[in-house]
């Protein structure tokens, strides 16, 4: 029974429908558009974690036929063709910096999308790679404010079947880490420990279900 609850609770794909973008509508309507093509042979999407850069990066390659997510760890510098999805890219290392920036002089792929934190003239890359990266169009992502939050996780809510109340969204934001990534964790744990044991999902059983996560 435990299995088949995890089965029916995993958390929805990344999707453009479930980003919540807050101030960045454009940002978000520039990776919308990529999809059909852009004259520019670079995509950079720059801000702090939890901005939402992975979650539109996911929703792009699930919906650009051709595309292959990558995390900047994960690059092996062997890829090609196509589009090349590159999350984190200031986590690549030195030998895979080089690979990158050969790849782009060749043109091995069509398109490059990849995020970072930081802007490409601050980026912790090298510089001839982070000229390269500077060539297309460069996007910050802004994190969400509160108000934003509380319609991220509603909408995310949503998306699992249940409504959630202004006390459990206000209990998360005082009581858990304020970064989106964990927010979401807590509420899906929330969401699983609240059909595991058929109880309403309220601040107790909150309480109960995430004092690990909440210390």
């Amino acid at each position: 029974m435990r299995q088949l609850l995890l089965d029916f609770t995993q958390a929805p794909a990344p999707t453009f429908e479930n980003f919540v973008p807050g101030r960045n509508a454009e940002p978000l309507a520039a990776v919308r558009a990529a999809l059909a093509g852009i004259p520019e042979r670079v995509l950079y999407l720059w801000g702090e974690t939890g901005a939402g850069k992975t979650h539109l990066l996911q929703a792009f390659t699930a919906a650009r036929t051709g595309a292959r997510y990558v995390r900047g760890e994960d690059y092996a510098g062997t890829e090609s063709g196509g589009t090349l999805v590159l999350d984190d890219v200031e986590r690549l290392a030195e030998a895979r910096q080089v690979a990158l920036f050969n790849a782009f002089n060749e043109r091995a792929f069509e398109l490059i999308v990849v995020s970072a934190h930081a802007a490409p003239r601050d980026v912790a890359l090298r510089r001839d790679l982070a000229t390269r990266l500077a060539t297309g169009l460069t996007y910050r992502l802004l994190a969400l404010s509160d108000e934003e939050k509380r319609a991220a996780l509603a909408a995310h809510a949503r998306a699992r079947g249940f409504a959630l109340s202004e006390e459990v969204a206000a209990y998360l934001l005082t009581h858990a880490r304020r970064d989106m990534p964990s927010l979401i964790q807590a509420l899906d744990a929330l969401d699983r420990y609240s059909l595991e044991t058929g109880r309403a999902i309220t601040v107790p059983l909150l309480k109960a279900a995430l004092q690990p996560e909440l210390t």
